[in-house]
């Protein structure tokens, strides 16, 4: 497994520049709130006295007065403020952590990852199709074009998402990146894949999966089947000896359980990667040139 490319050479403004950013309203809503409680807390502190004594008000049995409490509430009431000024100020650490986290995932994180996928297909020279599922805003799939670029390859990749609307913005987005001859975009349904079998010779994804189904819930039986027809998809389109690349969240052992079932070969799994304050993982895998019996075996590749 090769070690993934440096990035260094792109910050996230140039990423962000060229991508944008989907779900902003969820970044949107999580900043909102932490400058809230961010005042919230300040007001805690610049009113403590005051808000102590209207607290005071509100508790039926109240300790008799003492010089301290007679000018900033009973002990009581200052408890209260106090530990609801904490609780206040820590929401507000935690909700712009959890706002920089989604930042950081969606933009430089996002765009890392997509190199270490890339990395872990060993020979891009021979790759004459290539399949981006779930391509969203292109970052995976405009990485996997670049480096067919590199490579002098002639072969394409092919961006699948659920959205028309979705495809025309990758398409651009490719433009931007100078690979637009390497790229095609359609729009298609992941459960049922429009393309034949054997098709591609490497199938790659980046936080999609875990999307498929969750019109059922997350944790549901209906959604977990709807991500196994998407994992089947994926191995009935890819060739024999086709590589399998995806990146997700949550729901990676059931992957790896699904993969096994299907008897692919060299089973790679990274180690734990936090992206949108949850865990992630880079699951690999190869298609048998033939029928195999027998569970494959899984090997956790912490060099990923």
């Amino acid at each position: 497994m090769h070690k993934p490319t440096s990035t260094n050479s792109r910050d996230w403004t140039q990423i962000y520049r060229i991508y944008g950013m989907e779900q902003w309203q969820t970044l949107l809503f999580l900043t909102f709130q932490a400058i809230l409680f961010s005042i919230l807390s300040i007001l805690f502190l610049l009113y403590f006295q005051p808000i102590c004594q209207f607290l005071d008000t509100l508790f039926i049995f109240t300790p008799t007065p003492t010089p301290t409490s007679s000018t900033g509430g009973g002990s009581a009431a200052r408890f209260a403020a106090g530990f609801t000024g904490c609780v206040t100020a820590l929401s507000a650490v935690c909700l712009f952590f959890a706002a920089g986290n989604f930042f950081y995932s969606a933009v430089g994180l996002h765009y890392e990852m997509a190199q270490r996928i890339v990395s872990c297909v060993n020979d891009w020279s021979t790759v004459k199709v290539a399949l981006d599922i779930g391509c969203g805003r292109g970052i995976l799939l405009n990485a996997v074009a670049t480096q067919l670029k590199k490579t002098g390859s002639s072969g394409r990749v092919v961006g699948l998402d659920r959205s028309k609307r979705t495809t025309l913005s990758t398409l651009r987005t490719a433009n931007m990146e100078g690979v637009g001859e390497y790229v095609t975009c359609r729009e298609g349904d992941v459960r049922s894949l429009p393309f034949g079998d054997n098709y591609f010779d490497v199938v790659v994804s980046a936080t999609f999966v875990h999307t498929v189904g969750k019109e059922y819930g997350h944790r549901t039986v209906e959604a977990a089947a709807e991500r196994m027809r998407v994992l089947g998809e994926m191995v009935r389109v890819l060739k024999p000896c086709g590589v399998g690349v995806l990146w997700d969240l949550l729901h990676v052992p059931e992957y790896v359980r699904r993969l096994q079932e299907l008897k692919m070969e060299d089973i790679r799994v990274s180690e734990r990667v936090t992206a949108f304050m949850v865990s992630s993982h880079i699951v690999s895998f190869r298609k048998p040139s033939q029928h195999m019996l027998g569970p494959g075996e899984v090997r956790l590749d912490w060099r990923f």
